[in-house]
């Protein structure tokens, strides 16, 4: 191949397309967890999280929720994913291998959001969500019907196994955040004036985005590394859907999905699939869905 300027477009074209291909057929669970919000700046401040107000009897003057200042900011980060092309390649029409390679790069990007959300569950042990305290937690701080503060927990870590977790999904804002602010622009290097193409005979291909991921309410989960037993998921079932607001008010909230590592999949599909578990009717048959993500291990 002539490397010449009607070529080289035509190169990215066909490049492009492959990434795109990638890019589509990636597998996605992640907007089953995660909310995405656009993002127009450097950072998204969510100063609204841990309010959460319900109707009142309109007595007297109307009550303004305000804003509390808890601060918790989702920064954006880059990333790229950069391909090399040699031009003796390109020259010699040795190309059959890098249009996979693009649509292995696709692949590769498509998948990161599901990285990036189940991974942040996964450290939600260790990590603070908007109250300061680590989103599985057990000293979230509410104020009880006295306006005094307690605590609230959202974490049994009374075993020594994997953690799954119990996610209410049906809300408008669910238990992740994935902030999106540029998505993947798939650009080149290609012409002989670029710095790579002169001292190294090296087109260059590759893809940028700018994204993060955090947490929304802590309230909107429950993780526990006890067995994923029956027993063990009636009580985490029950802590989840027994949680008080401030002031004592219930929060209604309840789970519609299991999330665990692929190891627990069928031990869970049994427990909320099977009519009987040992002799007696199983009550937690179709309580809540199972999904599993390697992106736990």
């Amino acid at each position: 191949m002539i490397v010449n300027r009607g070529n080289l477009s035509t190169l990215y074209v066909a490049f492009n397309a492959a990434f795109n291909a990638g890019l589509g057929q990636a597998p996605s669970q992640y907007q089953r967890i995660a909310t995405v919000v656009p993002s127009t700046t450097k950072s998204n401040e969510y100063g609204w999280l841990g309010k959460l107000p319900s109707l009142r009897e309109w007595v007297g003057e109307r009550v303004v929720h305000g804003l509390q200042n808890h601060g918790y900011t989702i920064k954006n980060k880059p990333y790229e994913l950069t391909v090399g092309v040699d031009k003796d390649d390109i020259e010699d029409d040795n190309l059959g291998i890098y249009s996979p390679l693009m649509q292995s790069m696709g692949e590769s990007v498509g998948a990161q959001p599901d990285e990036l959300t189940f991974a942040l569950l996964k450290n939600g042990i260790s990590t603070a969500c908007y109250d300061g305290q680590n989103f599985f937690d057990t000293d979230h701080p509410v104020l009880d019907q006295e306006g005094k503060e307690t605590v609230q927990s959202s974490v049994d870590s009374g075993g020594s196994g994997a953690y799954w977790y119990l996610l209410c999904t049906k809300r408008a804002l669910k238990p992740i955040i994935f902030q999106n602010r540029k998505p993947p622009q798939f650009v080149s290097m290609d012409t002989d004036t670029d710095e790579g193409v002169f001292n190294k005979k090296e087109f260059r291909y590759g893809v940028d985005c700018r994204r993060n991921v955090g947490f929304g309410f802590w309230q909107m989960a429950y993780a526990s590394n006890k067995p994923l037993t029956e027993e063990n998921l009636q009580a985490a079932y029950t802590a989840f859907t027994s949680r008080r607001g401030d002031h004592g008010r219930p929060l209604g909230l309840v789970p519609d999905l299991l999330v665990c590592v692929p190891n627990d999949k069928f031990k869970a599909a049994k427990i909320l699939t099977a009519n009987q578990i040992a002799g007696t009717d199983n009550v937690m048959k179709g309580v809540v869905e199972v999904m599993d993500s390697a992106w736990l291990l």
